[in-house]
This record gives structure tokens, sequence and C-alpha cells, in this order.
């Protein structure tokens, strides 16, 4: 019950404290009604939730002591933030039947609302006389011509709520869709960067190994490599590229080997 009122209020990220170990009796009641109704497995990756990131590294890599999952774990801390839980994981819930369809709207209108408000504000540009007093009122570089009210959001000493007196035509909305507008602009870059990332994580992810491999018989395999292999089974590239002894020459060797298995 705790982990549906999670899920229905867009908050459930992993991270919450629950052990390891119900994390993956959740995921597994929920794929084996999944299986049940027919429909398609449900699968959080690691750029997604730190569900994903758990349940990844508890099958990937070696782990002799009870594993704690923290942040430092994952890859992608960047895109796995509290604030944006609702963003990551409410189509997931909609999905598998946990978030109800008044909930789901909801949540559209929110992503309406913070996709309508970026536009505007990277559309609206602000005159000198009217940016130079509260850019010398918060320390700020002054300009001498109009800026962007989206790159003022970007300077660090200053911040959405900040710029209210020279946004003449700034609409009434939520605090959590404020909060959002904020956060996307001001580490717009920070935020492509790693969203790039994760695109050629999940190149990886998609370019599938053959099921129960025998990966003795791929020569210019170390033989921890093969090993390794062997015992996990791993179901794509990327995830062969995390398992604990498989080496960057190791993950050479099966690119090509998987080309030439496709040819």
């Amino acid at each position: 019950k705790k982990i549906h009122g999670l899920f229905a209020g867009g908050q459930f990220n992993g991270s919450s404290g629950y052990e390891e170990a119900a994390v993956q009796g959740f995921m597994a009641g929920v794929n084996a009604s999944m299986e049940v109704m027919g429909r398609e497995q449900v699968v959080l990756d690691r750029s997604q939730a730190y569900i994903g990131v758990l349940i990844d590294d508890l099958v990937t890599k070696e782990n002799h002591e009870p594993y704690r999952m923290m942040t430092s774990r994952a890859e992608y801390r960047l895109l796995l933030r509290q604030d944006n839980a609702d963003e990551r994981l409410t189509p997931f819930g909609y999905k598998i039947g946990l978030i109800s369809e008044e909930r789901y709207k909801k949540f559209l209108e929110k992503m309406d609302m913070v996709e309508n408000e970026i536009k505007r504000v990277m559309s609206v540009i602000v005159p000198p006389k009217d940016a130079n007093p509260l850019l010398e009122q918060y320390n700020s570089t002054a300009v001498k011509t109009g800026i962007r009210l989206s790159d003022m959001i970007k300077r660090p000493e200053l911040d959405y709520e900040k710029l209210a007196p020279v946004d003449h035509n700034r609409p009434t909305l939520p605090d959590a869709v404020c909060e959002q507008v904020e956060i996307k602009l001001k580490y717009d870059g920070y935020i492509k960067r790693q969203i790039a990332q994760v695109e050629q994580f999940k190149k990886m992810e998609e370019k599938l190994l053959p099921e129960n491999q025998d990966y003795s018989d791929i020569h210019g395999l170390r033989l921890e490599a093969r090993q390794k292999l062997n015992k996990i089974q791993p179901k794509s590239l990327g995830q062969a590229s995390r398992i604990s002894g498989v080496s960057p020459s190791d993950m050479s060797v099966l690119i090509v080997w998987l080309e030439s298995q496709k040819r």
C-alpha cells in the first residue's frame, strides 16, 4: 500500500529507504502481473530510476556485503532528481495501473504548464533600463542590450522568483511548475549533456547478446571475462560492459564478435 501511494504521488524513485529485497519483490510482482495479462514487461533502466541502478548493480556486480542504494552508485544523478520523480515515473505507474486517470491528467497538465512557461520565458526580452537595476540589486553584471529572461535565470545569483519585478506578463503558476521551469533552464546545458550520455548508453542496451551463449568459444576474451559472462549471461552489450571483470578490451572483442554473428 505504501509503494502504491508513492507511485500515485509520483515520488517512488527507489531511494526512499526500502530494503532492496522489497524493491525487487515489487518489480517482480509487477512483471508477473504483466506476464499473466499478456502485456509488455516493465523495465526501469539506470537512467530512469534508482530502482534500475539497484537491480542492475545486483545482477552485474559482485556484492559480498549487504547492498546499500547510494546516489553515488548512479552515473546519471543529474537526471535522477527528487523534484522530477513524477516526470520520470508517473508514465510507468499509469501503464501498470497504479496511477488513476485523474492523477495522470493532472500530471500531463503540469508538464504542459512547464513546457509552455519555458517557451514563454525564452521569448521574453528585458530591455537594459529594466534589467540593470535588478542586476545591480543582486550584484550581477549589467547588460548593454536586451537580455532574455531565460539567460537571466541561468545566472547563479538570480532565480525565477527574483525576476518577477521585470517579468510583467508572468502567469500565476503552482510552485512545483515554477521550480521545474527554473531547474530546467538553469541547468539546461548540464542536463542536455547527460541526456546525450543516456542516448549512447541506450544504443549499447539495444545491442542484444544471444541467450545461453557459451563465451568460452569466443577467442580473445580473457579467462575472467569468459567466466563472468557465462555466469551472468548479460542481455546486451551495455549490461556486459558493467560487469566487474569485463575490461574495455573484452568489450572490443565482444563488439567485433557480435557484428560477425549478424553478418
